[in-house]
């Protein structure tokens, strides 16, 4: 009952002859006590939407046994900071590639070892540029992002400025002669 909660769990308690709302069972988990259990030295950290696009919230996890080890109200560097430094036995952080998360580690507990999650690296590497639109920047092509307006879409067209200029730097030295 308590790791299925809400709607899940009230029809489990149903099934068991046991009828009560979600919010009945919700509310009666809440008033269970949590245990107290030591914070590991190796944890994971990561936001999450509680609202999307208005309202997030940090997650920290023991990174070895998968298992919630608590639940911040925000993801601001500064309650990752405060609640890392009330636990300075951790000394591994599996994280995202939030700076802000990077900071408040490196503040709270400059001596920890940050890594990056499984997730994020194979997602960051889904959005690498793909090995089509290469070949057609050493060919010449004119292709490029479409033209759009404002800081994002510059910030867009400086990258693709770069992997171009990347790209052809690269193929020029492949083609140059060794020594």
């Amino acid at each position: 009952m308590r790791e299925l909660a809400g709607r899940a769990g009230a029809r489990v308690l149903t099934g068991l002859d046991a009828s009560l709302s979600r919010h009945t069972a919700l509310r009666a988990l809440l008033r269970l006590p949590v245990p107290d259990q030591p914070v590991p030295t190796v944890i994971g950290v990561d936001d999450f939407a509680l609202r999307k696009r208005q309202r997030y919230a940090t997650v920290i996890i023991d990174a070895v046994t998968g298992d919630r080890v608590d639940v911040l109200a925000d993801r601001t560097a500064t309650t990752l900071g405060a609640w890392l430094c009330e636990h300075p036995n951790v000394h591994v952080v599996c994280r995202d590639g939030s700076g802000a998360y990077a900071e408040a580690i490196r503040r709270a507990l400059p001596d920890a070892v940050q890594v990056a999650d499984r997730w994020h690296l194979w997602h960051n590497l889904a959005e690498a540029p793909s090995k089509r639109s290469l070949p057609t920047a050493r060919a010449g092509g004119k292709t490029g992002p479409p033209p759009r307006e404002g800081k994002r879409a510059a910030t867009t067209r400086e990258r693709w400025r770069q992997v171009q200029i990347c790209s052809i730097a690269a193929s020029d030295c492949s083609r140059a002669p060794a020594g």
